[in-house]
């Protein structure tokens, strides 16, 4: 049996940077995956979509040329070579998150992990051969999966998005059921490369956790792409067979070569046999933690998607893994609250903080002040016009406490005002910040005056 101070299982976003952070504090860790290095994120979700995503759009650039004086010829791509191309991005990240490890002195196991006590566990690899470990910590960083609901027919041509990452060939036609995040990602991916697609969202509108007005850039955008969107009523009658897909969206037929199934993702945390450890989870699997990340049991913490709660992104399972690492070594630091969300679709989207509607909804004051691109030299002279960003600020404070972007750049830009609503500042604060011009990073300086009605390069507001 091999001991160790801390056992990180899963070797996502989340714990990889734990076991390495646990290993820079002088500890002696071992990380345990059962599949890739890098876990979803790297492999099958974030990093493979956005490589895919980022052809897409320079396809998509290519034809729209001719505005900018630019006269490329015959336009064409190859999305076999763009795949390649994404298998040769993930395959280079794994390799350095292998090698990091290493370097750290992370002790790499590959299997299956399960509690056999709170201090002790049992790693069964593919060879069916079992490893036993002794340790005095266990941070679970297991992820999530794609749901797959049990009324889905099972057949080759009803998929969820790591299959789609899969393909060597896009579909003529495709059905997107679901309108979040990777619903829309891939949506706006292979309508830029001339796929028809249909999103069913059974909901009233798409991406409801963003404002009404944010959504309604996307969705203009979306539908110029030809993505036509079904939404308030859900996808009944779902049938496939070796031609396609069929369903029926209110009173009329939907149908598609694919059916790609986006309505979220499900913990991974059954095979850890958790009771044997004396975790609690909630009625979901997900399991309940405390502000250090620590769980009912005080020798385990969890971090990620598989947290009661959290929201799942790739970032903030990192923060959580540091954090974990190093509560477990007796640190102390503030948990991080503030925490950005980029969508990768066309424009793309950037949100940090509460929302407008969520703030009015609480029952709090608040002002807000938008510009928009079109008014924005940078942008306009980059030939990238659509969407606005906006501050969303306390009536009494001036605090800014939250903010969103839709347009060129937003996931980039977004980190700006996750900072600036990290440190409380107030828009009078920003806005008497010097930004350098011409950027699009000046639209949130604009932003800020506009809240107070000051902004130079907009008229005033209609009294």
């Amino acid at each position: 049996m091999s001991s160790y101070d801390v056992v990180v299982i899963g070797a996502g976003p989340g714990g990889y940077p734990a076991a390495i952070r646990s290993a820079q504090l002088g500890r002696r860790t071992a990380i345990v995956e059962k599949e890739a290095l890098g876990g979803t994120c790297l492999n099958w979700g974030c990093i493979p979509t956005k490589t895919l995503i980022a052809s897409a759009e320079r396809y998509h650039q290519a034809l729209a040329g001719a505005e900018l004086g630019i006269t490329c010829g015959q336009v064409a791509f190859d999305y076999a070579r763009m795949v390649a191309r994404k298998n040769e991005v993930v395959n280079r990240l794994a390799g350095g998150v292998q090698q990091l490890l290493k370097a750290n002195g992370v002790d790499i196991i590959t299997g299956t992990a399960r509690f056999e006590g709170a201090q002790r566990l049992s790693v069964r690899g593919a060879d069916g051969e079992t490893r036993w470990l002794q340790t005095n910590q266990t941070i679970i960083a297991t992820g999530s999966v794609s749901a797959m609901p049990g009324f889905l027919p099972k057949h080759p041509r009803v998929i969820e998005s790591r299959a789609f990452l899969d393909r060597n060939e896009l579909p003529a036609s495709l059905v997107v059921l679901g309108g979040g995040v990777i619903g829309c990602e891939f949506a706006c991916l292979a309508a830029q490369l001339g796929t028809a697609v249909t999103v069913v969202e059974m909901l009233d509108d798409i991406l409801p956790m963003i404002d009404r007005d944010v959504r309604r850039v996307l969705r203009k955008r979306m539908e110029a792409l030809g993505i036509t969107l079904c939404t308030g009523a859900p996808l009944t009658d779902i049938a496939a067979d070796d031609h396609g897909v069929t369903g029926r969206y209110k009173n009329q037929e939907i149908r598609g070569e694919l059916l790609l199934v986006a309505i979220g993702r499900a913990v991974t945390t059954a095979e850890l046999d958790l009771a044997r450890a004396g975790v609690k989870t909630d009625a979901r699997g997900q399991i309940p933690v405390d502000a250090s990340c620590r769980t009912s049991q005080a020798a385990v913490f969890a971090i990620g998607d598989v947290v009661s709660g959290n929201l799942q992104l790739a970032h903030v399972a990192t923060a959580q893994g540091v954090l974990a690492a190093e509560a477990a070594s007796g640190l102390r630091r503030r948990n991080e609250t503030v925490v950005p969300a980029c969508i990768f679709t066309s424009p793309e989207i950037g949100v940090a903080g509460v929302t407008e509607e969520q703030a009015k909804a609480a029952g709090r004051g608040v002002r807000t002040g938008l510009f928009s691109f079109a008014a924005l030299g940078k942008a306009m002279a980059a030939g990238m016009t659509e969407g606005f960003v906006k501050w969303v600020a306390d009536a009494a404070t001036d605090q800014l406490i939250g903010a969103q972007a839709v347009g060129p750049h937003a996931t980039e830009l977004i980190a700006t005002a996750a900072l600036a609503v990290r440190n409380e500042l107030t828009a009078q604060e920003f806005g008497r910040t010097i930004h350098s011009h011409p950027t699009l990073s000046e639209a949130w300086m604009e932003a800020a005056h506009a809240l107070h009605g000051t902004c130079i390069h907009a008229a005033p507001r209609r009294r």
